[in-house]
Protein backbone atom coordinates (compact mmCIF):
# COMPACT_ATOMS: atom_id res chain seq x y z
CA UNK A 1 0.00 0.00 0.00
CA UNK A 2 1.20 3.58 -0.96
CA UNK A 3 1.91 6.06 1.72
CA UNK A 4 -0.98 8.54 2.54
CA UNK A 5 -0.08 12.25 1.53
CA UNK A 6 -1.34 14.27 4.53
CA UNK A 7 0.22 17.03 2.83
CA UNK A 8 -3.04 20.17 2.27
CA UNK A 9 -3.63 20.88 -1.24
CA UNK A 10 -2.33 23.86 -2.84
CA UNK A 11 -5.24 25.81 -2.92
CA UNK A 12 -5.87 30.04 -3.67
CA UNK A 13 -6.45 30.15 0.50
CA UNK A 14 -3.58 27.56 1.51
CA UNK A 15 -0.52 28.79 -1.28
CA UNK A 16 2.90 27.26 -0.67
CA UNK A 17 5.31 29.82 1.19
CA UNK A 18 7.02 30.20 -2.04
CA UNK A 19 4.28 31.60 -3.34
CA UNK A 20 2.15 33.90 -0.72
CA UNK A 21 4.33 37.18 -0.95
CA UNK A 22 3.39 36.95 -4.74
CA UNK A 23 -0.08 36.66 -4.05
CA UNK A 24 -0.27 39.22 -1.72
CA UNK A 25 1.48 42.00 -3.98
CA UNK A 26 -1.10 41.16 -6.28
CA UNK A 27 -3.20 43.57 -7.80
CA UNK A 28 -5.78 43.52 -10.05
CA UNK A 29 -5.59 46.92 -12.29
CA UNK A 30 -8.85 48.99 -12.55
CA UNK A 31 -10.58 50.28 -15.58
CA UNK A 32 -9.71 54.33 -15.68
CA UNK A 33 -13.20 56.32 -15.56
CA UNK A 34 -12.05 57.70 -18.69
CA UNK A 35 -13.07 54.03 -20.57
CA UNK A 36 -16.11 53.84 -17.94
CA UNK A 37 -17.32 56.85 -19.23
CA UNK A 38 -17.26 56.26 -22.75
CA UNK A 39 -20.66 54.43 -24.15
CA UNK A 40 -19.75 51.53 -26.10
CA UNK A 41 -20.20 52.13 -29.84
CA UNK A 42 -23.40 50.28 -31.84
CA UNK A 43 -22.74 48.54 -34.99
CA UNK A 44 -24.92 47.15 -37.30
CA UNK A 45 -24.49 43.42 -37.82
CA UNK A 46 -24.36 41.68 -40.79
CA UNK A 47 -24.42 37.88 -41.46
CA UNK A 48 -26.27 35.73 -44.29
CA UNK A 49 -28.02 32.69 -44.08
CA UNK A 50 -25.59 30.09 -45.99
CA UNK A 51 -28.84 27.70 -46.27
CA UNK A 52 -30.63 30.41 -48.47
CA UNK A 53 -28.74 31.02 -51.33
CA UNK A 54 -31.68 33.40 -52.46
CA UNK A 55 -30.46 35.76 -50.01
CA UNK A 56 -28.19 38.61 -51.11
CA UNK A 57 -29.43 41.49 -49.95
CA UNK A 58 -30.75 41.23 -46.22
CA UNK A 59 -32.69 43.85 -44.19
CA UNK A 60 -29.96 45.56 -41.63
CA UNK A 61 -31.02 46.82 -38.48
CA UNK A 62 -29.35 49.17 -36.03
CA UNK A 63 -29.99 51.01 -32.89
CA UNK A 64 -31.36 53.99 -34.08
CA UNK A 65 -34.24 53.98 -34.48
CA UNK A 66 -35.07 50.91 -32.31
CA UNK A 67 -37.03 48.38 -34.57
CA UNK A 68 -40.62 46.60 -33.33
CA UNK A 69 -41.40 43.94 -31.33
CA UNK A 70 -44.33 41.99 -33.41
CA UNK A 71 -46.03 39.34 -31.88
CA UNK A 72 -48.15 36.93 -34.04
CA UNK A 73 -50.61 34.88 -32.12
CA UNK A 74 -53.69 33.93 -29.95
CA UNK A 75 -55.97 36.42 -28.33
CA UNK A 76 -58.90 34.50 -25.45
CA UNK A 77 -61.29 35.90 -23.39
CA UNK A 78 -60.40 33.11 -20.15
CA UNK A 79 -63.33 32.46 -18.36
CA UNK A 80 -61.73 32.07 -14.75
CA UNK A 81 -63.61 30.05 -12.13
CA UNK A 82 -62.10 28.51 -8.56
CA UNK A 83 -63.66 25.63 -7.57
CA UNK A 84 -62.67 23.08 -4.73
CA UNK A 85 -62.63 19.95 -7.14
CA UNK A 86 -63.88 19.10 -10.77
CA UNK A 87 -67.22 18.08 -10.73
CA UNK A 88 -68.04 14.22 -11.73
CA UNK A 89 -69.81 13.01 -14.90
CA UNK A 90 -73.28 14.35 -14.46
CA UNK A 91 -72.93 16.72 -11.62
CA UNK A 92 -72.83 20.25 -11.04
CA UNK A 93 -70.34 21.72 -8.63
CA UNK A 94 -70.57 26.14 -7.80
CA UNK A 95 -67.32 28.08 -8.33
CA UNK A 96 -66.30 30.31 -5.54
CA UNK A 97 -65.27 33.38 -7.99
CA UNK A 98 -65.60 33.58 -11.55
CA UNK A 99 -64.26 36.54 -13.96
CA UNK A 100 -63.81 36.62 -17.30
CA UNK A 101 -60.46 38.44 -18.20
CA UNK A 102 -58.29 38.77 -21.59
CA UNK A 103 -55.54 36.32 -22.12
CA UNK A 104 -54.03 34.34 -25.01
CA UNK A 105 -50.52 33.45 -25.34
CA UNK A 106 -49.98 35.73 -27.85
CA UNK A 107 -51.56 39.02 -26.62
CA UNK A 108 -49.78 37.67 -22.76
CA UNK A 109 -46.94 37.83 -24.41
CA UNK A 110 -47.69 41.13 -26.10
CA UNK A 111 -48.79 42.90 -22.82
CA UNK A 112 -45.63 41.72 -21.50
CA UNK A 113 -43.34 43.70 -23.55
CA UNK A 114 -45.30 46.65 -23.50
CA UNK A 115 -45.27 46.98 -19.58
CA UNK A 116 -41.83 46.73 -19.97
CA UNK A 117 -41.92 50.34 -22.02
CA UNK A 118 -40.13 48.75 -25.30
CA UNK A 119 -40.21 50.99 -27.96
CA UNK A 120 -43.12 49.72 -30.34
CA UNK A 121 -45.32 46.61 -29.52
CA UNK A 122 -47.60 45.15 -32.42
CA UNK A 123 -50.21 42.32 -31.37
CA UNK A 124 -51.28 40.62 -35.40
CA UNK A 125 -54.05 38.42 -34.39
CA UNK A 126 -57.94 37.60 -34.90
CA UNK A 127 -60.57 38.35 -32.82
CA UNK A 128 -64.81 38.53 -33.27
CA UNK A 129 -67.10 41.19 -33.28
CA UNK A 130 -68.82 40.45 -30.01
CA UNK A 131 -68.11 41.74 -26.64
CA UNK A 132 -64.88 39.32 -25.75
CA UNK A 133 -63.04 40.73 -29.16
CA UNK A 134 -63.42 44.51 -27.57
CA UNK A 135 -62.45 43.44 -24.22
CA UNK A 136 -59.20 42.16 -25.49
CA UNK A 137 -58.34 44.82 -27.89
CA UNK A 138 -58.97 46.94 -25.02
CA UNK A 139 -56.77 45.32 -22.91
CA UNK A 140 -53.89 45.58 -25.19
CA UNK A 141 -53.98 48.97 -25.68
CA UNK A 142 -54.34 49.40 -21.47
CA UNK A 143 -50.99 47.18 -21.88
CA UNK A 144 -48.89 49.61 -24.56
CA UNK A 145 -49.37 47.71 -27.22
CA UNK A 146 -50.15 48.74 -30.99
CA UNK A 147 -53.55 47.07 -32.35
CA UNK A 148 -53.29 48.34 -35.92
CA UNK A 149 -53.52 44.75 -36.97
CA UNK A 150 -55.74 43.07 -34.45
CA UNK A 151 -59.04 42.28 -36.96
CA UNK A 152 -62.19 41.11 -36.68
CA UNK A 153 -65.00 39.79 -38.25
CA UNK A 154 -66.28 36.97 -40.44
CA UNK A 155 -68.42 35.87 -38.43
CA UNK A 156 -66.08 33.81 -36.24
CA UNK A 157 -66.25 34.90 -32.25
CA UNK A 158 -63.86 35.22 -30.31
CA UNK A 159 -61.17 32.36 -28.90
CA UNK A 160 -62.27 31.74 -25.51
CA UNK A 161 -60.62 29.24 -22.72
CA UNK A 162 -62.54 28.19 -19.65
CA UNK A 163 -59.88 27.78 -16.61
CA UNK A 164 -60.55 25.78 -13.67
CA UNK A 165 -58.35 26.24 -10.57
CA UNK A 166 -58.87 23.62 -7.98
CA UNK A 167 -58.51 24.08 -4.46
CA UNK A 168 -55.48 22.59 -4.15
CA UNK A 169 -53.33 24.18 -6.79
CA UNK A 170 -54.32 21.76 -9.68
CA UNK A 171 -55.49 23.79 -12.94
CA UNK A 172 -57.76 22.39 -16.35
CA UNK A 173 -57.53 24.11 -19.19
CA UNK A 174 -60.55 24.12 -22.52
CA UNK A 175 -59.63 25.93 -25.06
CA UNK A 176 -61.93 27.08 -28.19
CA UNK A 177 -59.92 28.44 -30.66
CA UNK A 178 -62.40 30.60 -32.83
CA UNK A 179 -60.96 33.29 -34.13
CA UNK A 180 -57.78 32.07 -33.37
CA UNK A 181 -58.21 29.41 -35.38
CA UNK A 182 -60.32 30.34 -37.97
CA UNK A 183 -60.63 34.03 -38.31
CA UNK A 184 -56.83 33.92 -40.93
CA UNK A 185 -57.00 33.66 -44.46
CA UNK A 186 -54.56 31.42 -46.26
CA UNK A 187 -52.44 33.89 -47.84
CA UNK A 188 -51.64 36.71 -45.52
CA UNK A 189 -51.85 39.96 -46.24
CA UNK A 190 -48.91 41.81 -47.56
CA UNK A 191 -49.75 45.11 -45.15
CA UNK A 192 -49.47 42.34 -42.51
CA UNK A 193 -46.23 40.78 -43.69
CA UNK A 194 -44.47 44.04 -44.26
CA UNK A 195 -44.44 44.93 -40.47
CA UNK A 196 -42.22 41.29 -40.09
CA UNK A 197 -39.69 43.06 -42.85
CA UNK A 198 -38.81 45.82 -40.29
CA UNK A 199 -39.08 44.08 -37.25
CA UNK A 200 -36.96 44.02 -34.32
CA UNK A 201 -38.22 40.87 -32.89
CA UNK A 202 -41.11 38.11 -34.03
CA UNK A 203 -42.71 36.29 -31.41
CA UNK A 204 -44.57 33.04 -32.60
CA UNK A 205 -47.02 30.69 -30.88
CA UNK A 206 -48.85 27.88 -31.77
CA UNK A 207 -52.45 28.36 -30.64
CA UNK A 208 -52.58 29.72 -34.36
CA UNK A 209 -52.91 27.93 -37.53
CA UNK A 210 -49.00 26.58 -38.72
CA UNK A 211 -49.22 27.63 -41.98
CA UNK A 212 -49.84 31.37 -40.54
CA UNK A 213 -46.47 30.98 -38.59
CA UNK A 214 -44.61 29.75 -41.60
CA UNK A 215 -45.59 32.84 -43.51
CA UNK A 216 -44.58 35.24 -41.22
CA UNK A 217 -41.00 32.94 -40.10
CA UNK A 218 -40.10 32.98 -43.72
CA UNK A 219 -39.69 36.78 -44.03
CA UNK A 220 -38.26 37.39 -40.89
CA UNK A 221 -35.79 35.09 -41.53
CA UNK A 222 -34.10 37.58 -44.38
CA UNK A 223 -33.97 40.43 -41.72
CA UNK A 224 -30.86 40.91 -40.00
CA UNK A 225 -30.35 41.77 -36.58
CA UNK A 226 -27.37 43.67 -34.08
Amino acid sequence: MGAINNSLPITPSNPPKSLQTKLINLKYPSPSPSSQSKPKPQFPTLTVNSSNPQQTTPIIHTHTPTPPIVVWGSANADIYVEIDRLPRPGETVSAKTGQTLSGGKGANQAVCAGRLEYPAVYFVGRVGEDANGRLIGEALEGGGVRVEYLKGGGGVPTGHAVLMLQSDGQNSIIIVGGANIEGWGKVLEEGELEVVRNVGIVLLQREIPDYVNIQVAKPARSVVFP
